[in-house]
This record gives structure tokens, C-alpha cells and sequence, in this order.
């Protein structure tokens, strides 16, 4: 089975709460699973305490039950940058990664995305990194039966799907 990988939405703001994250997310679908950072389970400040995994699932979201990591066989698995770069340009490559092209915001950040003396330049990346995330998580991707309806406007602009070529 070949899997593809559509990027259909994104939301990116800056300065907020999980709560209101999770509200912009909730009305994408209520079957929707999210993947979270390794970081995730970091107790933060804005957060009294309370990682943001935890913030997330309190505000309505269904989380994985793990980070998002590479299924490459180590205990947890590899949270790896550079195998979920890689894995996302594979697909990239032998066109198996799509995105709308009413994204803006995620080809901004595609475009700003490079190296620095080898490594990857962790500035604007918050959409690139969710993306990554998600792909790194397929294995706990779900089919849904039948597809539920797009929810909301910015999904449901031109769908022409566009094929990029390179992550470096």
C-alpha cells in the first residue's frame, strides 16, 4: 500500500495559549489525533505546572499517547530531526507528500527553511516541525470511513495539489 502524505491545512499564530490552539484545531474534526513534540511533556510556566500534552488533551484534543518519534526499532524511538527531514524529503521525492497550494503560510516557512554550517536552522519552523511530527507518526494514522466533509473555508479553496522537490 502506498501511503501519501496531503497537507490540507495549517494554522500558525503567534502568542497564544494551548486553549485557544486547541479551539482553532477542534473544528478541523472531532476524530482527528494529534502528535506533540518531545518537549511536550515539559512542565512550563504558562502552564502552572501542567505539560502542554496534558493542556492539550484538557482542552479537547486527543493526543498520541507518545512523542513524536521514528519507529526505527530503538526503546521510544528516534525523535531524530534529521530522520523525519529525511523521511519527508524521501516522500517529497518520489511524490508522496502533497500540499495545498492555498497554504501560504506553510510555504513561507518552506521556503525560509535551511542549514547553517550543516544543521538546521531552527527559526519560523513551527509548521515544518508539525508537519514532520505527523509524518514521523503515520504508523498511528487512522483511515476515516467515509472521509468527514471539510469544516471550514480555508480547506476548502482550490484543491491543486502541489509537489515540492526539495527540504534543503
Amino acid at each position: 500500500m502506498t501511503v501519501v502524505v496531503y497537507v490540507i491545512c495549517a494554522w500558525r499564530e503567534k502568542h497564544t495559549t494551548p486553549v485557544l490552539h486547541a479551539a482553532a484545531l477542534r473544528s478541523w474534526g472531532k476524530r482527528l489525533i494529534w502528535t506533540w513534540p518531545r518537549d511536550g511533556r515539559r512542565e512550563t510556566l504558562e502552564g502552572a505546572g501542567i505539560s502542554l500534552a496534558k493542556q492539550y488533551t484538557a482542552a479537547g484534543l486527543t493526543m498520541t499517547r507518545t512523542h513524536a518519534n521514528m519507529d526505527d526499532g530503538t526503546p521510544g524511538g528516534s525523535a531524530s530531526v534529521e530522520a523525519g527531514l529525511m523521511d519527508m524529503l524521501d516522500r517529497m521525492q518520489t511524490g508522496k507528500f502533497k500540499v495545498y497550494n492555498h497554504l501560504a503560510d506553510w510555504f513561507e516557512e518552506f521556503r525560509l527553511y535551511h542549514r547553517k554550517d550543516g544543521k538546521v536552522v531552527k527559526l519560523y519552523d513551527d509548521l515544518m516541525a508539525a508537519t514532520r511530527y505527523a509524518v514521523m507518526m503515520l504508523r498511528e494514522a487512522k483511515t476515516l470511513e467515509p472521509p468527514p466533509p471539510l469544516r471550514y473555508a480555508a480547506c476548502r479553496s482550490r484543491r491543486l495539489d502541489v509537489e515540492l522537490r526539495s527540504l534543503s
